[in-house]
């Protein structure tokens, strides 16, 4: 067998190896769980939606912190505020009350500052996320047309 240069005892005794790559850590199970759930707080709701898809641990903070959702219906409730009400007197959690109502506090929130204001046709919704809306919520886009 032919010697290689480099090769040998000689070598590996005088040289350590890289140590083996550590995994990156998950700041979930870093950190105090309130450090968590303040981090999580950071995000919109569909990103926390997203964020709790990432592995368990993540689901499972996401899934039983009220508090988060708490955060995130108060903001869809700045923009729906009937719907989120009505469905907090109904008993719904805040995480049910966020679902059932983000959707169309973006729609709404795009209707009333204008986003769809010179819409000609059907074709330039193409793509867009549309969802019912109620008769409440249409008087309010027409008189927020109007007052444009």
């Amino acid at each position: 067998r032919p010697h290689v240069r480099g090769s040998g005892a000689k070598q590996r005794a005088g040289r350590t190896s890289p140590p083996p790559e550590r995994p990156p850590l998950n700041f979930v199970e870093e950190l105090p769980l309130e450090m968590s759930v303040r981090i999580f707080s950071q995000l919109d709701a569909d990103s926390l939606c997203r964020a709790s898809q990432t592995c368990r641990l993540w689901h499972a903070v996401i899934q039983q912190s009220e508090q988060l959702w708490r955060g995130q219906g108060l903001l869809v409730r700045a923009v729906c505020q009937r719907e989120v009400d009505r469905d907090r007197s109904h008993g719904h959690s805040w995480k049910v009350t966020v679902v059932r109502n983000y959707a169309r506090s973006r729609l709404k929130a795009d209707w009333l500052t204008g986003r769809y204001s010179h819409v000609r046709s059907v074709a330039e919704l193409r793509g867009r996320r549309m969802t019912p809306l109620d008769a409440e919520t249409w008087g309010e886009i027409l008189q927020a047309e109007l007052d444009r």
